[in-house]
């Protein structure tokens, strides 16, 4: 077979932050890159690509791209979960990738072409003080956004989750071991509804606020945060309750009509069925590099439209800016798609792998080059090696593990 796949390399870098990149080679000589990043755990993936999918992927048609997900998903008994998804989701994403250079198209025409012609994104605001939140606001509404995620210290703790006392927001950080943070529910759930007050009595009802509870509060505390809010009117409240848990956010949704938003820790789409089906959430999150890739992630936001929840897909800095050209190829053809959220990327990113897609005036597109529109520079990325980065670890005051 003439355009049969011949070559699967698996590169392990750090251009800023460690990414975890997938290069298909065809026979012909088409390149398609993926992304299976998983942050704090890179080294597992891409063991997992290197040593057990790489060999059965050579001499495999590249355009059967259905059936090489059902291939690498059904047909190994142990299943599911991050690293095994975020690795098809690679491939997933380069087969894809290879299939638009294949046809020059990009990769959104061959979804069923745009459905919008612009895609509306988030992006962060934090501020360990009001002050220097309220500036944050003020910063990315003068980007162009219409809508801002906002993350506030809290009085009487060290460190919050999505806040920093610098400039920029970095959450992993470079140690052998995982820092390990304070945290108290009780105290973020007495502050942070005057500041979100404060927030939008800012910025007026023209701009979408949304702000992440990161998983750390029972259902209870979650009901109490969510109907506290409401006069602030949130675009959404996310991740308020641990995401195994459907049931802890049918509480939230009997108290509260702030719409919620969940599933960035999600991998498969049995994961979502459950709050998607009973309408528990109004925005599913999956990653599309998290969830098995863009054709893994279409039934999911399929399955969403049917009932009414719209696509929100995760969009931090450590998935690749491959992956995130999945992201915008996959918004821009499909039609319950909500809003992107974009953290951004350290320059050295945006080097590493120059890309068709933009950020401008708060919207995103995804471009028109043929596939995904990214391409990687190799040098570079040997120039910067894997060096090991942990998110951090979260405790309780008196000393409990509790979720990060």
């Amino acid at each position: 077979m003439t355009d049969a796949i011949q070559g699967v390399d698996v590169i392990v870098a750090s251009p800023g932050r460690n990414y975890v990149t997938l290069r298909i080679t065809t026979a012909d000589g088409i390149v398609g890159l993926g992304d299976a990043t998983v942050n704090g755990r890179e080294l597992s993936v891409a063991s997992y690509l290197r040593d057990h999918i790489a060999p059965l992927l050579v001499g495999r048609d590249p355009g059967r791209i259905e059936d090489i997900w059902q291939y690498l998903y059904r047909g190994v008994y142990w299943r599911r979960g991050p690293i095994t998804m975020a690795a098809i989701g690679g491939v997933d994403m380069a087969l894809w990738d290879i299939l638009g250079k294949r046809t020059g198209q990009p990769v959104y025409q061959l979804l069923g072409g745009r459905v919008r012609d612009r895609i509306t994104s988030y992006r962060h605001a934090f501020g360990w003080d009001l002050p220097a939140l309220l500036d944050q606001v003020d910063e990315r509404v003068a980007e162009g956004c219409t809508h801002v995620r906002v993350q506030t210290g809290v009085p009487g703790l060290t460190t919050v989750y999505g806040v920093s006392k610098d400039p920029v927001y970095e959450p992993a950080g470079r140690a052998p071991l995982p820092a390990e943070e304070g945290w108290d529910s009780e105290s973020y759930l007495r502050y942070f509804p005057g500041v979100l007050a404060a927030v939008r009595d800012h910025v007026g009802e023209q701009v979408g606020l949304l702000h992440d509870s990161h998983h750390r509060l029972t259902s209870n505390q979650a009901a109490r945060l969510a109907k506290a809010v409401e006069p602030s009117n949130l675009f959404w409240l996310e991740d308020v309750t641990p995401a195994e848990d459907p049931e802890a956010l049918r509480l939230v949704r009997q108290h509260s009509t702030t719409p919620l938003a969940i599933g960035e820790v999600f991998n498969t789409i049995w994961d979502c069925q459950q709050l998607i089906e009973q309408r528990l959430i109004d925005y599913i999150r999956t990653a599309i590099v998290h969830a098995g890739g863009i054709s893994h992630c279409r039934k999911i936001f399929a399955l969403a439209e049917v009932h009414g929840v719209l696509a929100a897909p995760h969009g931090p800095s450590d998935v690749s800016p491959v992956a995130y050209a999945a992201s915008l190829h996959l918004a821009a053809a499909t039609h319950n798609f909500g809003i992107q959220e974009y953290m951004g990327y350290p320059d050295l990113a945006h080097e590493a792998f120059p890309h068709a897609w933009t950020f401008e005036n708060g919207a995103l597109q995804p471009g028109d080059a043929a596939g995904l529109g990214v391409d990687v520079d190799l040098d570079l990325l040997a120039a910067h090696e894997y060096s090991p980065a942990y998110l951090p670890v979260a405790r309780r005051l008196d000393g409990t593990v509790t979720d990060w």
